[in-house]
């Protein structure tokens, strides 16, 4: 029991690094295509990239996995996940884009950190989810390298609306989480191909209704960076979620703000400043406690 105990975290902990990775890697290749195209309609094309992609993926694999009938979504899943849709597809989204007319990208960018503090204080206070004295501390340190990352006070310029519109958004992403969670023994793939491909296609068609447009040579390659930092991404997530649980699974996922600032530096030629070298840090001993903190028994 304790092997397998051991085993299961191990996969969810690889699980929730490479989904903080991935998704991490979203923000310097989305940034290059932000001056073509609407934030808007870029946030519905990656959704939409990601559900086709799995799409694709779900009829390839067809027939070589004889669980598929077993783990699938039921009927008394879709409340959970028409709120999951709502949650984290529609309401999380859009409170993000009107926040972000109204703060700076730095702002922004420090305050997405709070969606890491809201799926910790969820998974305990209303999930019950347990951490150890060392596991909190090491999401703590985590939390605040995430932070750390993202400090810029020669840019710091906040508006109450703006704050509180993404705060409202990482809110919506930790509620989606919580409920990702509870719903995680079936088919990842399947719940985050439902996930996506209503969001896109709600985004996509809103975003058009609205009148925005994206040159079609562009399209493509947003698709494809919607399917491995979102569709590959979340996919993970939800095994991260099975295996450790929404309070660790966010702790980990933090570690998304720094994998995106590494990444910056050849994508954009960006540098690699101190507060990002000092954010790795923190990071890495915040893993190690969790790592170390975790029950064996």
């Amino acid at each position: 029991m304790k092997s397998l105990g051991n085993r299961r975290y191990a996969i969810g902990a690889v699980s929730g690094l490479g989904s903080a990775i991935l998704f991490g890697l979203s923000a310097p290749f989305a940034k290059l295509l932000l001056p073509r195209m609407s934030p808007w309609l870029l946030a519905g094309l990656l959704y939409l990239g990601a559900g086709l992609g799995l799409s694709i993926v779900r009829v390839l694999s067809h027939g070589r996995h004889t669980d598929d009938a077993a783990d699938r979504l039921r009927r008394k899943d879709l409340p959970r996940l028409l709120a999951i849709v709502l949650t984290g597809g529609a309401v999380g989204p859009v409170l993000l884009m009107v926040g972000l007319t109204r703060v700076s990208g730095v702002v922004g960018s420090l305050l997405l950190n709070l969606e890491a503090v809201f799926t910790v204080a969820l998974a305990v206070l209303a999930y019950r989810e347990r951490l150890s004295r060392t596991e909190s501390l090491g999401a703590l340190l985590v939390i605040a390298g995430a932070a750390l990352v993202s400090y810029r006070p020669d840019s710091w310029r906040a508006d109450v609306m703006g704050t509180l519109a993404i705060a409202g958004a990482c809110f919506s992403w930790a509620l989606d989480n919580n409920l990702t969670r509870q719903i995680s023994i079936r088919n990842p793939v399947q719940i985050v191909q439902v996930k996506t491909l209503s969001a896109g296609i709600g985004n996509v068609v809103l975003a058009m209704m609205a009148g925005h447009r994206a040159p079609l040579s562009i399209v493509p390659a947003a698709l494809l960076l919607g399917f491995v930092s979102y569709g590959l991404s979340i996919v993970l997530d939800v095994y991260a979620l099975r295996y450790i649980g929404a309070a660790r699974e966010a702790a980990f996922f933090a570690i998304a703000p720094f994998a995106g600032a590494v990444a910056a530096v050849p994508v954009l030629g960006e540098r690699f400043t101190a507060n990002a070298l000092g954010a790795g840090a923190l990071m890495a001993l915040g893993i190690a406690f969790i790592v170390r903190g975790w029950p064996t028994r």
